[in-house]
């Protein structure tokens, strides 16, 4: 992790993958249904995380004008860590979809470190993709390859090790 400089901001910093120096510009990206937690779970993990001098991405540090897929996805490929918010809706997203498939290139690709948060959610329910993460069952115009993808990804994020934050507490 990068460190806080004088001022309490985090500084950029390179990490040695697979024998190749990779820089990050981020310390950690943030990837969440907006809906469901942009102004309550993720607004306070962003601030946490910012006060302990985390350079921390999410969506808000866009600057205005630039293509928000494009800024994305620059966001998290130069970052060290994602955590990934999934909530109650984001299998409704396909742009959280794609996303989620994308921080998992990148894990894969440049080792960078996942951590998921299954907020409200039993991390089951997106293993076996039950509920509102059965694919099946929510129509999507997108092809059959992609939402394959999304199911894998699915699968794969929900086997890492993380948080399951359920209503008033977290279970480990």
């Amino acid at each position: 992790m990068a460190f806080p400089n004088d001022e309490g901001a985090s500084t950029s910093f390179t990490h040695l993958h697979d024998g190749h120096d990779v820089s990050y510009e981020y310390d950690v990206y943030l990837s969440f249904r907006g809906e469901d937690t942009r102004y309550n779970f993720t607004s306070h993990l962003y601030e946490a995380l910012s006060d302990k001098g985390l350079n921390t991405f999410h969506d808000d540090d866009l600057v205005r004008g630039d293509e928000i897929s494009d800024a994305l996805c620059k966001g998290c490929k130069s970052s060290h860590t994602s955590v990934i918010v999934l909530s109650q809706n984001y299998a409704f997203s396909p742009w959280c979809l794609d996303e989620l498939v994308m921080i998992l290139e990148q894990r894969e690709k440049n080792g960078q470190l996942v951590l998921p948060i299954f907020y409200k959610v039993n991390p089951s329910e997106v293993r076996k993709q039950l509920g509102n993460f059965d694919l099946i069952n929510i129509k999507f115009s997108d092809g059959e390859e992609k939402v394959k993808r999304w199911k894998e990804a699915l699968t794969k994020v929900a086997n890492l090790s993380g948080w399951h934050f359920e209503e008033g507490y977290v279970s480990k």
